[in-house]
């Protein structure tokens, strides 16, 4: 394996960075879209229906959530860090959310850190992901830390997130990608929980995932293009021109999230599916679940929130959940698998 490229305050230091980065710099796709804003909904002016009767459960990886909403990987390592991923955790088990911690990789280097990412007594009955970056299979994780990071978070699954962008623009970024495909199927064989694999705002093609499922990857997360730009956050943190000027280059790099949906869900009609990339209210939300996701991921909107308070938390969830309610109701749809079915999206582009 090769050896770590960074320092365990490196990789810490890097943590601050991205939360401060992603709050206070523009950082968003500058040109390409999530695509989302091709489709829209018939409204349905007679939906025979009561708004009481509108169900907007689901079931992902065998656990019940009371809505459609991961709460995406975002962050950890840091004092701010763990004080956003408490906040984060009490307002997914309040309204029965999914959740997903940052890169857990900084635990592994600096175990004094575990307690930012151990959030289980907040959210005990919350659909968990624990994180870590797949890369990191060549740079001396294997099988035995993937079990303490999944320990730690007592998680119900692991994301690999995959992100060979970001980690070509990143000082001292890992950028050894060869062999993986061996190792995360060794690791899938291995584990007591499922391995979802997820990109970071540059989207999975469905070749490429029917390639991940392939190799024994349970589920797929496509974090699409047309939200928040790895390659731009790197660039904001570049130690070199030359970083710099990658960065912007490709700062719309990428596939954007509505083609990876339906791409994907062509050609792998039953795979657990997650749309992220650059969703930011309960419509795009609907609009995913209508183009064949299962539940939905959110960053940027739930760290500005965490980042605030508490109650800034509640009160974005609450309107999430009356965006999608809203959804089904004026669509006629009484769940998520009646909108599945329906004809209610339509494409204007």
């Amino acid at each position: 394996m090769n050896p770590p490229t960074t320092t365990p305050t490196q990789t810490q230091n890097r943590k601050a960075d991205h939360i401060r980065i992603c709050l206070e710099e523009d950082v968003q796709c500058q040109q390409v879209t999530t695509g989302l804003e091709k489709y829209r909904f018939i409204h349905c002016c007679l939906p025979e229906c009561d708004r009481t009767d509108i169900d907007i459960s689901t079931t992902f990886l065998g656990k019940q959530l009371h809505a459609p909403i991961l709460i995406s990987s975002m962050t950890g390592g840091t004092e701010r860090a763990g004080m956003i991923n408490r906040r984060l955790a009490e307002v997914a088990q309040q309204y029965k959310l999914a959740m997903g911690v940052g890169s857990q990789r900084v635990v592994l280097e600096k175990p004094q850190v575990a307690d930012t990412f151990a959030i289980r007594k907040y959210a005990p009955d919350v659909l968990l992901f624990a994180n870590l970056g797949a890369v990191q299979l060549n740079y001396q994780c294997g099988i035995d830390e993937c079990l303490r990071i999944i320990e730690l978070l007592e998680a119900d699954a692991l994301i690999l997130h995959i992100n060979p962008l970001q980690e070509f623009i990143q000082p001292r970024g890992d950028t050894n990608f060869r062999g993986l495909f061996d190792k995360i199927a060794d690791l899938c064989s291995k584990l007591p929980v499922p391995v979802i694999a997820k990109e970071v705002g540059n989207g999975i093609s469905g070749k490429m995932a029917e390639k991940l499922i392939s190799v024994g990857i349970q589920a797929i997360d496509v974090a699409g293009a047309g939200g928040t730009s790895w390659a731009l956050v790197e660039s904001e943190r570049a130690e070199t021109s030359l970083q710099r000027r990658l960065g912007k280059t490709f700062a719309d790099w990428g596939i954007p999230t509505a083609e990876c949906i339906t791409s994907i869900r062509a050609q792998l009609p039953e795979i657990p599916l997650i749309a992220s990339g650059g969703l930011r209210h309960g419509l795009d939300v609907a609009k995913a679940i209508a183009l064949g996701a299962d539940i939905a991921g959110l960053a940027m909107p739930f760290l500005q929130a965490a980042d605030v308070s508490s109650t800034a938390l509640q009160e974005l969830t609450e309107v999430l959940i009356a965006e999608i309610t809203t959804v089904l109701f004026c669509t006629g749809n009484r769940s998520l698998y009646q909108l599945k079915q329906s004809d209610s999206l339509q494409r204007i582009q």
